[in-house]
């Protein structure tokens, strides 16, 4: 059993992993997206197909180095989430999410793109009613959660795992 000091320090930490993950992925491509574009580069043979590879190379580059998301419309934030009963932090885990989020949205920096429904109000933090979306199952009694985070924009889709999905 953990002790509420042990249990918020884990909380804290757990968030701080999620949104540093989060954001980083809005930045780089998926590594199979980015190997196959480089197959896609060297097998290119007209000028213009050449000229249009350099250019999504170079735009990758700078997101990298400049530390900003590769496309503009980061999208809805969710989350696949494989957690087991015997995780410490189960009843936790969406507020954890919820938070990491936020976080992620200013450091990234992410498109605020949360409206709540009924109000018509952009919350501008990524979250609201049912955002972040979480998904998830509990295949067995494990301890340690799997996450991929999925970022559903209408000009891009840049998903990213983290732990044993």
């Amino acid at each position: 059993m953990m002790s509420e000091s042990n249990k918020q320090q884990a909380v804290n930490k757990l968030t701080e992993i999620v949104a540093n993950f989060t954001a980083m992925i809005s930045t780089r491509m998926p590594d199979d997206v980015v190997d196959k574009l480089k197959q896609l580069k060297d097998a290119e043979t007209s000028s213009m197909g050449k000229i249009i590879y350099h250019t999504m190379f170079d735009n990758m580059q700078k997101a990298i180095d400049l530390n900003r998301p590769a496309c503009q419309d980061t999208g809805e934030i969710m989350f696949f989430v494989k957690v087991g009963s015997r995780f410490p932090m189960l009843g936790e885990l969406q507020s954890i999410l919820k938070q990491a989020v936020e976080e992620a949205t200013v450091k990234a920096p992410l498109r605020h793109n949360a409206v709540e429904i009924f109000d018509e109000v952009n919350t501008g933090k990524n979250t609201g009613s049912g955002v972040p979306w979480v998904t998830g199952h509990h295949p067995r009694p494990m301890t340690m959660p799997g996450n991929r985070v999925y970022m559903a924009g209408g000009g891009c889709t840049l998903p990213g795992r983290l732990g044993k999905c």
